[in-house]
């Protein structure tokens, strides 16, 4: 059973954190007062889904207001209501437009990384740690759907939560991979334009969300994840284009996670510098990086030792002291929400890099294959059949299994470039994933069966509607109406050509206002999610949840 406010309340006042925060600001009581209430529900709307204008209406019915100082793509809203709190058919609405992609429930705070790292369309974007994919399909709203984000995970875990939020949100430009972080081979070997490297952090910004972190965080903790945070964002650097941007984020207070971090990386990598925070963020409460802190021990005490390692101390250069200061500090309080800390670098743009001769060439047909579940570029023969069936001419077409991908020019440059190994002494040829462990492509457009096309998946079909010039038929509104409220007519009470089609197919609606993929069979059914239904019907007014679906 989880505790009460009040409970929370106790156990922070004489909590370890708590004695932190009041040696690294004035006024730890005052952010106190705003690190317990639980979060209100926020929500960021999807600009790519067509609909986006119903979805912003909806939210401003139900008493959602937008949050001002969100300048991202899209919008940003703050809900009437705390997280998990929603009731009736709000709740179920908001649940349909969040597993549909129109929405994805995330902290306001955490929406910042994306935000200042302003990824534009065509763009090479690597989000280092990325699950539960949140920031990903953020920056992938930024693409526009040209370019591509590399979402990494390393935890076997957690990749599947990825995987999934990726799925739902339904952009073209996201590739999946699986690497730790700190070892992720440069492909492409030009770099990415930008990168984001939203750290493993203790979460000592998170009480309002995880009040756990009341009883068990500790500033051993921050130590113990420091190295592993600094190689995060010495990787990013590395395979950051010159000129290129990172952003590097946690949600931790904690300066050895943060500013201590900054500070050993501008030490060592001359070629960075930080970046003001961005102008997009004018309406943003935040406060400039610390430059000063004390070491604590376990029980929140300041301590002097000898021992602690030198690059969790505050910096002696002068210069550094006054770079860190472009930090950006979100303290509860401040911004009435949850914490956090974020700064943005920039590779210089005459940076070269190091040229290292190959001492080994593989020839490509010595360089072990791509594992089998990789996605693959389509043959020659299933473009050929899918150009027939549909009359969707796309060169940006994969294979996974019996799934066609839809990805964008961007990716298949990645896969067809050359790359190396061993810190590029070893060269390999390109058209392939490898070393690259590749999980997943772009959005799931269709299914095969026999190498023939089964039908088009239903995320796919609003994107491709005015794509294929055949495999669709229109319908009237009736039909339509029907269809989402349970019907399963024979194709002949739709109309006689239906009638004549068998297998995966569209309608479309005579206005062109919805469509709908359907099996027809002896019947026509729906091939949609349960989920998507509900948006749909709630659309146009009708029934929710179906008797039939009711427990």
């Amino acid at each position: 059973m989880g505790l009460d406010e009040r409970s929370w309340e106790t156990i922070a006042s004489d909590s370890v954190l708590l004695k932190a925060v009041g040696n690294w600001r004035e006024n730890s009581e005052k952010w106190l007062e705003y690190s317990i209430e639980r979060l209100n529900e926020t929500v960021r709307v999807n600009p790519l889904r067509e609909d986006i204008v119903w979805v912003e209406n909806w939210l401003e019915e139900i008493g959602a207001t937008k949050i001002e100082w969100f300048t991202g793509v899209g919008s940003a809203w703050n809900l009437p209501f705390p997280r998990g709190k929603a009731e009736g058919d709000v709740k179920i609405i908001l649940s349909a437009l969040h597993e549909t992609g129109r929405l994805t429930r995330q902290e306001a705070v955490s929406m910042i990384p994306a935000i200042v790292l302003d990824a534009k369309p065509g763009e090479l974007v690597l989000d280092m740690c990325a699950s539960p994919g949140s920031k990903t399909t953020q920056i992938a709203e930024h693409l526009e759907g040209s370019g591509i984000v590399m979402a990494n995970e390393i935890a076997s875990s957690r990749i599947n939560t990825l995987v999934a939020n990726v799925k739902r949100h339904g952009s073209i430009t996201p590739i999946i991979t699986h690497h730790d972080g700190r070892f992720i081979p440069k492909v492409p070997e030009t770099g990415f334009d930008k990168i984001l490297v939203d750290a493993p952090c203790t979460g000592s910004a998170t009480t309002r969300k995880n009040p756990d972190v009341w009883k068990k965080w500790l500033p051993s903790g921050g130590k113990s994840l420091h190295k592993l945070q600094l190689e995060l964002l010495l990787k990013a650097i590395n395979l950051t284009k010159p000129g290129g941007k990172i952003v590097y984020s946690t949600c931790s207070l904690d300066p050895v996670e943060n500013e201590a971090v900054i500070s050993e990386v501008l030490r060592l990598s001359k070629e960075i510098s930080l970046v003001p925070m961005s102008e997009k963020l004018v309406d943003l409460p935040g406060r400039c990086g610390m430059t000063d802190w004390p070491q604590l021990d376990d029980s929140g005490n300041i301590i002097e030792s000898s021992k602690i390692v030198k690059s969790m101390l505050p910096p002696t250069d002068i210069d550094i002291k006054e770079e860190l200061k472009k930090c950006l500090r979100i303290w509860n309080d401040d911004v009435k929400a949850g914490g956090f800390f974020v700064a943005v670098l920039k590779k210089e743009e005459e940076y070269v890099e190091k040229i290292v001769d190959f001492d080994k060439i593989i020839e490509p047909e010595k360089v072990k294959p791509d594992e089998i579940n990789f996605p693959q570029p389509i043959s020659s023969k299933i473009e050929d059949m899918i150009l027939d069936t549909l009359g969707w001419d796309e060169k940006n077409l994969w294979i996974r299994g019996k799934s066609i991908l839809w990805s964008t020019p961007e990716a298949r440059e990645i896969w067809e470039s050359d790359r190396s190994k061993r810190s590029g002494r070893t060269f390999i040829p390109g058209k392939r994933w490898r070393p690259l462990r590749a999980i997943h492509l772009g959005l799931i457009s269709a299914k095969l069966q026999d190498e023939k096309l089964e039908r088009i998946a239903g995320k796919a079909a609003p994107k491709l509607i005015q794509k294929i010039k055949h495999g669709k038929s229109i319908v009237s509104s009736e039909v339509i109406d029907n269809l989402l409220t349970g019907l399963e007519p024979p194709a002949y009470e739709i109309n006689l050509e239906l009638n004549k089609i068998r297998g995966g197919h569209i309608l479309v609606e005579e206005n062109e206002e919805s469509c709908l993929p359907v099996w027809i069979g002896g019947r026509v059914s729906l091939m949609i999610s349960e989920q998507e239904r509900r948006v749909l019907r709630a659309k146009r007014k009708l029934p929710i949840i179906l008797e039939s679906e009711e427990e």
